[in-house]
């Protein structure tokens, strides 16, 4: 269910975002694929715009508020909202969840570790990539069945998931592309170069208060 909480009418939704963040990046993904029309807010992180603190007081990305007067500030609740809208080709799944409370919990707690090892020098930088590496064979046992996570077509767990294997990827790049998934390398590798991706990570200047955000999904 979508957790809201009451704000002014607006006459389009606005979606506050980052473009780095890959919590971002999968709900820019999942708009772009619904083609649902929002105006897009581009925020730097250590200068938060007063006008999404005050929406969303916990101060993360993606945040989007309808003209439903709704503020969503879960990534994975901006992904149904969009796709509960329009879904063409049937991303929503019901086999999903599982798959994607693994990304967001066990294995980001890992990332974070591998990615900031220098912060948590308790165990070397090796240690926590093994420790995350128990979801990327869960990945590649998944895509060694089937060309994507939930069988023969792209699902909200492949772009819900897909983020953070990236952001794994490129904490060693040469380690990852010399490791034993290639079924998961090819996956990301197909992700990378896709035009979605390409449109979703387009570069924007910083939002400034009173000016319009950016045109961002449908037309």
């Amino acid at each position: 269910m979508i957790k809201g909480k009451e704000v002014n009418v607006i006459s389009r939704p606005i979606l506050y975002s980052f473009r780095r963040c890959p919590y971002a990046m999968r709900a820019r993904l999942a708009i772009q694929y619904s083609q649902v029309p929002v105006e897009l807010r581009e925020v730097v992180l250590r200068d938060k715009p007063a006008d999404m603190l005050h929406r969303s007081p916990k101060g993360t990305v993606p945040v989007i508020i309808t003209p439903a007067n709704q503020v969503i500030d879960e990534s994975i609740d901006i992904m149904l909202w969009a796709l509960k809208q329009n879904d063409p080709d049937g991303w929503l799944r019901d086999d999903a969840e599982s798959l994607i409370e693994q990304n967001d919990g066990e294995f980001k707690a890992y990332l974070d570790l591998y990615k900031y090892s220098d912060r948590f020098p308790d165990f070397p930088a090796e240690h926590y990539r093994s420790q995350a590496e128990g979801f990327l064979k869960r990945l590649e046992s998944l895509l060694c069945q089937s060309p994507f996570l939930l069988g023969e077509s792209l699902s909200m767990a492949d772009m819900a998931v897909f983020p953070f294997i990236r952001q794994f990827a490129h904490v060693d790049k040469a380690w990852f592309d010399a490791a034993n998934y290639p079924k998961l390398q090819f996956w990301l590798q197909q992700r990378l170069n896709s035009i979605m991706f390409a449109q979703i990570m387009e570069k924007y200047p910083k939002w400034q208060p009173d000016t319009p955000g950016v045109m961002f999904g449908g037309g």
